[in-house]
């Protein structure tokens, strides 16, 4: 899926490696990530592939940056991407979930500081939600007017992230007043 992160950024504009992992970072880092080393890994197979094309951009006192930028055959492999429909459910991976899963013989308060941990990370980034990410979305849009009915949709993922931690630190909340009341 790397790929077609990769191809969708590059649909906006040339960038490189550096520029799009912190374009990523900024914009899709809170439902899809990679590491910096990844993303060179996968420009250079996509180049391969004919994908992406690259070339080298001098800068004054530092080493030439390589910057990417998507092909036609690019173009058509996301579009294609695009349309093919989403028919299953994704599999989630939640260590809290899990370590709680088989907590009960821990001690309440080894518990619930896990517990709080967690919903002290999860109100964090709820705020991050409401401050950071809007103005990343109004700042593209103010540079590229021509984007306008792409934030919206980036909107729309921005809105499921909040949601999201919404939804956690509520259960949180729950699980926490269970086991302070029962443990």
């Amino acid at each position: 899926m790397l790929v077609y992160a990769l191809l969708g950024f590059l649909k906006y504009q040339p960038m490189t490696g550096y520029e799009l992992k912190q374009t990523m970072d900024k914009s899709t880092g809170h439902f899809w990530q990679a590491k910096q080393s990844q993303i060179y890994t996968t420009l250079k197979k996509m180049e391969k592939e004919g994908r992406i094309i690259s070339h080298p951009e001098p800068q004054e006192h530092r080493p030439d940056r390589r910057v990417y930028q998507i092909t036609e055959s690019g173009k058509t492999a996301l579009r294609e991407w695009l349309l093919q429909p989403v028919t299953t459910l994704d599999s989630t991976k939640q260590l809290l979930l899990l370590k709680l899963f088989f907590s009960g013989k821990l001690e309440k308060e080894t518990i619930l500081t896990q517990l709080r941990l967690l919903r002290n990370l999860h109100g964090r980034q709820a705020e991050l939600y409401k401050t950071e990410s809007p103005d990343f979305i109004e700042e593209i849009t103010a540079l590229q007017p021509d984007l306008k009915q792409d934030a919206q949709l980036w909107e729309a993922t921005r809105r499921f992230g909040e949601l999201y931690e919404k939804m956690y630190i509520r259960w949180l909340d729950e699980t926490i007043a269970m086991v302070e009341a029962k443990f």
